[in-house]
């Protein structure tokens, strides 16, 4: 009664909990089918049904150990029982399903039964293969079932003959069957989502959800019986035509290729209901079928067994028909693609496992090594295309090794590509198959599946289909289907069954009294699975053995089982899952213990288990909540600290997580600050699932000052929450799932393996005489060079594998994370030294690290950012005598960097200074003063205008000695580099730095004086409108000091060599390390006494930049204000530049240093190219232009052409703000300036590779600068300044060709938005930015390819958001509402449809304006036709004046100079020349006149200035004249330079630019005498005569040039 009613309760709770049950079939399993032995029918019949409904939660896999264990028995009633129950089991499976894999070990156990004597086990054995027979099909069964007799095989068979599968019964039951059927099917191997996962056992109510992505023939494919030669030939006649039928075998081969032609065409009109495909396929095979000699009719047979594939309802009998001749084909030179073409649409017709695994032994049956090569091809490729599902492993594993045993090199090659696809899906299980190869070859795979690290596989794009996930709507169901397909992939590896090597001797050990014997039996537990590699789910006694270990006594015993447990992981894979509960929560214990390495390695167990079983066994239950109720502060933390890192990846939780808040609530107000901070992060991940109501509502329970405090802390955990990954991670099961979503994941995940592995080591060997060996391993290098481990690092970090460098406090995973990339790079001594406990042991490990740095420079070099790291860490130290220690360390270190001319990059730089920054603020005075002291060496090795920045954030900082420090380095930093060095523009800094002088700390107030004191010195009265409004008060003490500070440098300079420590302090000092003194020297004592004291505290720093002070302090010129320097002639650039109050070389008159010094004298030297002093910008200009002109050294410049162009812009925006209006300055002087930058932007932009590296906003601000130069009146009155005009014309024109056309794209995209929000703008500004977008637009079926449209795409959607189509019709113009429509269209005409798939970025995109206006562009595009829609887009987006196709500019031009070029229509070209020119002032006539001759060039000019003279009846040249004239000129001296007549070629040949601008002055003064002549009242020369003056000047102009 008890047994029948357990057996019911059974049932009951697998039919109610579904899948959510099959973690405990394996428990119930082998109770049930032990019961069996019950004879009473009631209880038998109870039994039946309970272990019925346990299938239907699980597989055949996860239960086939248990079955397979009682097959055997003694007790003739359960062996019936058992081949009863799989006989009814193998009704819900399919072909997929019941892989010979599975069915294999079954067989062989029945076959032991048809002999057995008992009869009623014989009939349950025959019902069981006749079951199995009905399901996958005779030929795969009849290989088991060699050794039986006839009698017994008819039996076989007269039982699969009466057998009616789940899903054919009629009725109800039917529908009842097919969905329970559905259940298993989930949880299958991943076959089932293969295209053969439906063959005709499934009914409709089953087959339905599974095949609603694919084709009908999917879900009625047949196991079609062979078909008779003339069967065959009968219905192919009935649906070919008889011509083709009569030539198929026709002896001439182009009779044969006409048969096929209609042979194809016939295929291509059938239907699919009409279409006998294996009658075709036969067809297709008559003589001379696969042995077809001519080559154009096998690719065409070829590829007709393709379309029927794709077409028809294409069975495996009509695919065996054809594979043979395929695979025969597939390496051929001219029919292989249309081979791998056809086995491909194979592969989705019967599936991709089926066709593989047939094809593959096909081709090694062959001798042909092409053939065979080809076939591994085909499948790396397929795997990729079709995915992993179902794939039968082993089934390849023996075909690659004899592969990879080729004498033929290119069957090994295809081999291991083959194994670097089927990496990307099993991860690193795959190698433990090839471990016995020879090294040499184990090293190519090894080197292959390095090459797959990191990546995912793709996603499949064919043969892909749900598999029937509809019947169970709760997310959780659909989690668990992912992790099944998951672990399915682990379950196709050969496990071994270590049950019966497990004895019951070894567990005694394990549980001895005697430690020794303990720890001896633990070694043998290790071995016995080490030596296995893969284990099944069945490991006997072992876990209860395990279990009693984990709280041992011993704690070297507790982490030698912690081990195992790691090793029982590995080995055992998803199986692993039974054993969560009595296995996997006891290590959850073990973070409980007091001894950190202990909790280090429950945890990496811990994580390791998480990696196969997922999170869900382990949150569902009790368990947790109760380990979490212990009172422990250290399993507190490291369950709270697992959580938060695991919670944020999963996409759902089982509802018992709600158990765990009680606890939680608890946490938060633990008496440990750990658990406290521990809570407060673990938090957000419960809300993540859980939700802030069910959070709050659980607080009702709390005390009332407790729920006031936790409910303050939902509310701040609510506002950082993250979200939910919005699909499940799918990963191969080798690896941890991955998210999108937390940046923590990743990191963990690294962390965690590397960790692992470490722990592994350490837990199998023990150390043992660790004294010698420590004095041995400390005799060797303590750096260690990895090659191309810091680029790694980097790569990692970009990608969130592991963790950014970013915290407020640093946390253990940090430390942790760090422990571990240094464990590559430093020896485990120094490792143990420096993450000791002790300071005293870091103290030891920075002396030692201090002896050895020169030694091993490189290798610092290589491991730089680690050890950076490292340090950060001990700035959160309290340890005064640490942290001395430590910035001992790095003052060495940055003096070594600077020797050796080495640059910090960006990562190494973020993960460190914002933390020196930290300690700037000190109370200690010698801290203070030794990071100021490492600051100043800092900008030796990091560009200054990066670490301005990192200062600025230091200023918001709540200690007050911090931001004093701070703003003192920023002025610092004013003084030594110039205005130019603030960033992200000195408005925006000067207007932050300006706050603090309203500051309360009065050091505060006087350090941001200063500091804009600088600034002041810098740029003078400028400064007042870069630093904004100021109040009263705080402008009135600006004031003062500026006037304290001009007042005191003449009468500090009489007195340069008084010591300061004679002085009294004095608050208001200028830029002092410690509080300065009451009469302060000039700037320049300040710093000798500065750099004195550096002196004495690092003598060997060296001074890379350091000036002669003496002389500077002598020359006057170095206080005065900038704008005096205008005073200097031209003769003085030839004189080295003195640049003023620089603690820095000057640059350097030798132009090749550039290129061969370090990236810091670049920087450097395009850091004076915007100075406020013109000939200092010209001398840097001149040294930039040199190397920009040779092809050789120009690379010296890139990575810095952002630098370049910034530089460049601001120094434009400094002529045009200050230069321009100084009516002191010669305005020689500027036109020689904006000839420098011109000339080097040109050749800047001629060179494609170094203008792509522009990024956008950079490029923005250029074009902004251009534009408003062009547009200046002031530059009009400038000697030639039309001529400079024009040269920004040509330049704006580079500018678009050149750069990244995505960047530039953009940035003039953005530069219209700003200038149409601009009221303040001129409307020829944005009239300009738009003939740039035209001419853009114009080329974009040459650049379309090359640009990123997804960033165009959100460009144009924000431009909408600001002006939303009414809003753009409100302008003024309707240009730039053309212009965009403009864009659009031309984007939608060159891309069509596919524009829709670029807006990846833009977020809410049905919301967007946009893409409604794109779907109503592509809607009607197909209607209009190309020149009538270019026409309709462009017509009003040009001025009304303006109006022509842009599209015929260029053959209107080649027409006219095609007459010009005839004897008889010369005149008339030149006229029409003429008249095109006056209508269209801004044509590009270079391209036309460019490979033409001097004369013709010549005469074309003299052709034009007579009509001129003709039609105006008087000698001026209209303004477009002569610039079609200036053209023509500049292409007389094509071999020189472009604009070489507007630039400085190099300042070391300056007497060039001498003789260039006497050139150009000399012809514009005989210009303007000419221009007098023809403006007088009395016209006294005739047309003629003019024209001989112009003939005389074009004749001066090019001797002068000569």
């Amino acid at each position: 009664m008890l047994v029948a009613m357990a057996a019911k309760c059974l049932a009951g709770l697998a039919t109610g909990l579904r899948k959510k049950f099959g973690t405990y079939a394996g428990h119930v399993v082998p109770t049930i089918l032990e019961k069996f032995k019950e004879k009473k029918p009631q209880v038998v019949q109870a039994l039946q049904e309970a272990i019925d409904a346990v299938f239907l939660t699980t597989t055949l896999q996860n239960i086939s150990e248990d079955v397979l264990a009682v097959m055997d028995n003694k007790n003739p009633s359960i062996k019936q029982q058992a081949s009863l129950f799989l006989a009814r089991s193998f009704r819900h499976c399919t072909p997929s399903t019941l892989p010979k894999s599975v069915l294999k070990p079954f067989c062989a156990a029945f076959l032991k039964q048809v002999n057995d004597s008992a009869p009623e086990v014989r009939d349950a054995a025959f019902e069981a293969l006749g079951t199995a027979m009905k399901v996958v099909g005779e030929k795969a069964v009849n290989p088991f079932l060699a050794d039986v007799d006839k009698l017994k095989l008819d039996k076989i068979k007269e039982c699969a003959d009466k057998v009616e599968l789940v899903g054919k019964k009629g009725g109800g039951g039917g529908g009842g069957g097919g969905e329970k059927k559905a259940k298993p099917a989930a949880k299958a191997p991943p076959a089932v989502e293969a295209p053969a996962a439906g063959p005709p056992k499934k009914g409709k109510p089953a087959s339905a959800p599974s095949a609603k992505s694919k084709k009908a023939s999917d879900t009625k494919e047949t196991v079609e019986t062979e078909l008779s030669p003339e069967v065959c030939e009968e219905k192919a006649a009935a649906v070919l035509p008889a011509s083709c039928m009569q030539l198929l075998d026709s002896g001439n081969w182009k009779e044969r290729l006409a048969s096929m032609e209609e042979f194809q065409r016939a295929v291509e009109q059938m239907d699919k209901s009409e279409m006998p495909c294996q009658a075709l396929v036969k067809m297709l095979a008559k003589k001379p079928g696969w042995k077809e000699t001519n080559f154009q009719v096998m690719q065409m047979k070829l590829h007709i067994v393709g379309l029927i594939a794709q077409k028809g309802s294409f069975s495996k009998t009509s695919a065996l028909v054809v594979l043979d001749g395929l695979v025969d084909k597939i390496g051929d030179v001219k029919c292989g693609s249309n081979a791998k073409e056809a086995l491909t649409a194979i592969g989705e017709a019967c599936s991709l496992p089926w066709t593989a695994e047939q094809v593959v032994s096909m081709a090694f049956t062959q001798k042909n090594p092409k053939n065979q090569a080809e076939t591994l091809n085909w499948l790396a490729n397929a795997m990729k295309e079709f995915g992993f599902a179902g794939i039968n492993v082993k089934a390849f594993i023996n075909n690659v090794k004899t592969a990879l045993g080729a004498t033929n090199p290119a069957v090994r090659t295809s081999a291991i590509t083959l194994l670097g696809v089927m990496y990307l899906y099993m991860g690193a299980p795959l190698r433990m198959f090839f471990e016995d190869e020879k090294p040499a070859l184990l090293s190519q795979i090894d080197a292959e599946f390095e090459k797959m690290q990191g990546q995912s596989p793709p996603a499949p794009i064919r043969g892909t289909k749900k598999a029937g996930a509809e019947e169970e709507g709760d997310a959780a169901a659909e989690e668990e289907e992912v992790d099944g397909g998951a672990g399915d992939i682990m379950d196709l590896l050969p496990r071994t069954d270590i049950s019966d090597k497990i004895t019951s001797d070894m567990v005694s050990k394990i549980s001895d009294k005697n430690w020794k014997i303990r720890k001896e039996g633990l070694d043998e537990v290790a071995a016995v699975i080490s030596e296995a590699k893969f284990i099944q789910a069945n490991i006997g006694e072992l876990p209860m053995a395990l279990k009693g270990r984990l709280n041992d006594s011993n704690k070297l015993l507790v982490q030698q089982a912690l081990n195992i447990l790691q090793q029982i992981a590995t080995a055992m894979g998803p199986s692993l899952k039974q054993h969560v509960k009595n296995l996997g929560i006891p290590v959850i214990t073990v973070l409980g213990d007091s001894k950190s390495n202990v909790r280090a390695a429950a945890l990496s167990t811990l994580n390791a288990w998480v990696e196969q079983t997922g999170m869900k066994e382990w949150l569902e239950g009790e368990d947790l909540s109760e380990e979490l109720k212990k009172e422990n502060p250290f399993l507190r933390q490291e369950i709270l600290g697992w959580l938060a890192e695991k919670l944020p990846t999963l996409r759902t939780v089982p509802a018992d997580l709600m158990l765990c808040v009680p606890h939680l609530y608890a946490c938060l107000e633990d008496r440990s600050g750990d658990v406290r901070k521990k809570a407060q992060d673990a938090l957000p991940t419960f809300m993540m699932h859980l939700g802030y109501e069910k959070m709050s509502k659980a607080t009702s329970k709390l005390k009332p000052a407790s729920k006031d405090q936790v409910v303050g802390m939902l509310e701040k955990a609510r506002a950082v929450m993250p979200a939910k990954p919005e699909a499940p991670a799918k990963a191969a099961a080798s690896k941890p799932p991955a998210s999108s979503t937390p940046a923590a994941k990743p990191a963990s995940g690294f962390v965690k393996t590397v960790f692992l592995t470490l722990k592994g080591v350490v837990g199998k060997k023990p150390p043992v005489k660790a004294g010698a060996k420590d004095e041995e391993d400390k005799s060797g290098p303590i750096f260690i060079l990895v090659p191309n481990g810091k680029e790694q690092r980097i790569k990692e970090e970009k990608a969130l594998k592991i963790l950014k460098w970013n915290f407020i406090t640093p946390r253990d995973e940090y430390v942790e994370q760090l422990k571990t990339q240094m464990s590559t790079c430093l020896p485990k001594w120094l490792q143990d030294e420096l993450f000791h406990f002790d300071f005293q042991r870091h103290v030891k490990a920075i002396g030692a690290m201090i002896e050895h740095m020169e030694a091993e420079c490189e290798a610092v070099i290589g491991c730089l950012d680690l050890i950076l790291k490292w340090f950060t860490l001990r700035f959160f130290d309290t340890n005064t005598s640490v942290l001395m220690k430590a910035l001992e360390f790095l003052k060495l270190l940055f003096t070594m960097l600077s020797r050796k001319n080495y640059q910090l990059n960006d990562y190494e730089a973020s993960s460190f200074i914002p933390y020196l920054i930290l300690k700037v603020g000190e109370s200690k005075d010698v801290v203070r003063k030794d990071v100021r002291a490492i600051l100043t060496m800092l900008c030796k090795v990091y560009a200054a205008s990066k670490v301005f920045p990192f200062l600025m954030e230091g200023t918001k900082s709540k200690n007050s000695k911090q931001r004093c420090e701070c703003l003192e380095e920023l002025g610092c930093l004013i003084e030594n580099f110039g205005m130019n060095v603030c960033q992200p523009t000195p408005a925006k800094a000067l207007k932050e730095i300006a706050v603090h002088i309203g500051d309360r700390d009065t050091t505060v107030r006087n350090a941001a004086l200063n500091t804009v004191v600088a600034a002041y010195n810098a740029c003078g009265d400028q400064v007042f409108k870069l630093i904004g409004n100021l109040s009263e008060k705080e402008m009135s003490m600006l004031e003062e000091r500026i006037k304290r500070s001009a007042k005191k440098t003449p009468a500090a300079s009489a007195k340069p060599e008084r010591p300061q420590r004679e002085q009294p302090t004095n608050p208001n000092s200028t830029f002092l390390r410690k509080p300065a003194q009451e009469e302060v020297p000039n700037k320049l004592s300040q710093a000798r006494a500065q750099n004195a004291h550096l002196e004495q505290s690092a003598p060997s720093i060296p001074k890379e930049f350091q000036l002669d002070l003496e002389v500077f302090e002598n020359n006057h010129t170095c206080a005065s204000d900038i704008p005096d320097l205008v005073q200097h002639k031209l003769d003085e650039v030839l004189e080295p530049v003195m640049i003023p109050e620089r603690k820095m070389r000057s640059v350097s008159p030798h132009f090749d240093d550039i290129h061969n010094s370090s990236a810091s004298t670049i920087n450097f030297v395009i850091s004076q190219v915007a100075s406020g002093d013109i000939n200092t910008s010209i001398q840097a200009l001149a040294q930039i232009d040199e190397v920009l002109r040779q092809a050789d050294k120009a690379e010296a410049m890139s990575g810095h052409i952002d630098q370049f162009l910034i530089a460049t812009f601001m120094q434009l925006r400094l002529i045009y703000n200050t230069h321009m209006a100084d009516d002191r300055l010669d305005k020689k002087d500027i036109f020689k300036l904006y000839s420098c930058i011109i000339g080097n932007m040109l050749s800047l932009f001629s060179m494609e590779s170094l203008a792509r590296e522009a990024s956008m906003g950079v490029l923005k601000d250029l074009m902004h600068g251009l534009i408003t130069l062009m547009l200046d009146t002031r530059v009009e009155d400038i000697e030639d300044g039309q001529q400079l005009i024009r040269s920004v014309n040509l330049l704006v024109v580079r500018v678009l060709e050149k750069s990244d056309q995505t960047n530039i794209l953009s940035a003039l995209l953005v530069l219209l938005q700003d200038s149409l929000i601009s009221t303040a703008g001129s409307p020829m500004f944005s009239e300009l930015v738009m003939k740039c977008l035209w001419r853009m637009i114009r080329f974009l079926p040459q650049t379309i390819n090359s640009i990123n449209l997804d960033r165009i795409l959100l460009d144009v959607h924000n431009f909408m958001k600001v002006f939303p189509k009414e809003k753009l019709k409100q302008l003024k113009s309707d240009v730039p509402h053309r212009t965009l429509k403009t864009l659009l269209h031309t984007l939608c005409r060159l891309t069509g449809a596919k524009i829709l798939d670029h807006m990846s970025m833009i977020e809410n995109r049905n919301e967007s304006e946009l893409e409604a206006h794109l779907r109503r562009v592509v809607k009607h595009s197909a209607n209009l036709s190309g020149l009538k829609s270019d026409k309709s887009t462009e017509k009003g987006a040009l001025r009304s004046d303006d109006k022509v196709i842009k599209a015929k500019v260029s053959d209107i031009l080649s027409e006219i100079f095609k007459k010009i070029g005839s004897k008889e229509n010369t005149k008339e070209g030149l006229t029409e020349l003429y008249e095109y020119k006056q209508k269209y002032s801004d044509a590009d006539l270079e391209p036309f006149l460019r490979n033409t001759s001097q004369f013709f060039q010549s005469y074309v000019e003299r052709g034009l200035r007579m009509i001129e003279s003709e039609r105006e009846g008087k000698g001026r040249i209209q303004t477009s004249t002569v610039l079609l004239i200036h053209q023509i000129r500049i292409l007389f001296t094509e071999d020189r330079p472009p604009l070489s007549s507007l630039r400085p070629s190099v300042a070391s040949s300056t007497d060039m630019l001498h003789s260039k601008l006497s050139q150009l002055k000399e012809s514009r003064e005989h210009f303007q005498q000419e221009q007098s002549h023809t403006h007088s009242p009395t016209r006294s020369s005739s047309p003629a005569s003019n024209l001989d003056d112009l003939k005389k000047r074009l004749e001066r102009i090019k001797s002068n040039r000569q």
